[in-house]
């Protein structure tokens, strides 16, 4: 069983960075794609960033593209969220999800094609 703990949010100012990690307890965290998605205050869950069962392919929303980057480290069962220039509009809660099985090389950008989510973390940044 898939189990999403989501940590690492917090209040940073504009231009600064933040890591977020996804810790996966149900033991099955490489076999899933995976993926970050964000909810900003008074708008709907929004997709990040994906990567694939093994990493080598990942994918991003082009509000972030150049200064995100997603990766995952299968021993551990973490993915990570690198949030480099980090702007006001970045604020939002911030969530993993996992797809559950999938072939290798796959990822997926759209939130029906999830089906394990975390609780999410809040990220805040102040201009």
């Amino acid at each position: 069983q898939v189990q999403l703990n989501e940590s690492g949010g917090g209040l940073v100012q504009a231009g600064g960075s933040l890591r977020l990690s996804c810790v996966d307890s149900g033991g099955t965290f490489s076999m899933n794609a995976m993926g970050w998605f964000r909810q900003p205050p008074g708008k709907e869950r929004e997709f990040v960033a994906a990567v694939s069962r093994v990493g080598r392919r990942t994918y991003y929303a082009d509000s972030v593209k150049g200064r995100f980057s997603v990766s995952r480290d299968n021993a551990k069962s973490t993915m990570y969220l690198e949030m480099n220039r980090l702007e006001p509009g970045d604020t939002a809660v911030y969530y993993c999800a996992a797809r559950g099985p999938t072939v290798t090389g796959a990822y997926y950008i759209r939130e029906s094609d999830y089906g394990y989510w975390g609780q999410g973390t809040q990220v805040t940044i102040s201009s």
